[in-house]
């Protein structure tokens, strides 16, 4: 039993180093950052329609305190002309309406905490991206030209003549300020 165990995951890591090989990372590097670039259009997306729902909420709470005014006069009218019956159904009315004016507030309230928050999100998700953008830019440039590794350490390489040539420089510099 443990030498077929054995055998199994022999084969099961050898697959995985063939699939490895397989796929390419310049491609699923791409495809990460459009997953990420589309996960960030629908929170942008749901964002907006969050910004559009606090504008709608706020210009519903805008008519029912006007309505709030219009009734409060109403009611002096009521008072003044001693017609209680009336007086009472507009303060039922009233009631109803600071009822729903006191929800829509809350609605609005945690509207703007859920916005506050994705937007807080989103920037974090935009600053993520950015800097994966980056890095996979630099990363696939690194990984189209694998000669310039070499160049680039041929450049830096320093032979033994221009050591050489430096050592005897320096030498003679030193002994003319003696």
């Amino acid at each position: 039993m443990a030498l077929i165990n054995r055998v199994a995951r022999l084969f099961t890591a050898d697959l995985h180093a063939v699939l490895d090989r397989i796929e390419e990372p310049e491609v699923l590097l791409k495809q990460a950052i459009r997953e990420m670039e589309d996960e960030l259009a629908v929170s942008e997306q749901r964002n907006r329609l969050l910004r559009h729902e606090s504008d709608e909420l706020s210009m519903r709470i805008d008519e029912i305190e006007q309505s709030l005014t219009i009734i409060s006069e109403e009611l002096d009218v009521c008072f003044a002309s001693d017609e209680e019956d009336l007086a009472r159904k507009l303060i039922r009315r009233r009631l109803e309406t600071q009822r729903v004016l006191a929800t829509l507030n809350q609605r609005l309230a945690c509207n703007e905490k859920m916005l506050s928050d994705q937007q807080d999100s989103l920037d974090e998700n935009r600053s993520h991206l950015e800097s994966l953008r980056q890095k996979a830019d630099l990363l696939i440039d690194d990984t189209r030209f694998p000669g310039d590794e070499a160049r680039v350490a041929n450049a830096f390489t320093v032979g033994n003549d221009e050591v050489e040539v430096a050592f005897l420089r320096e030498k003679q510099r030193r002994e003319g300020k003696s």
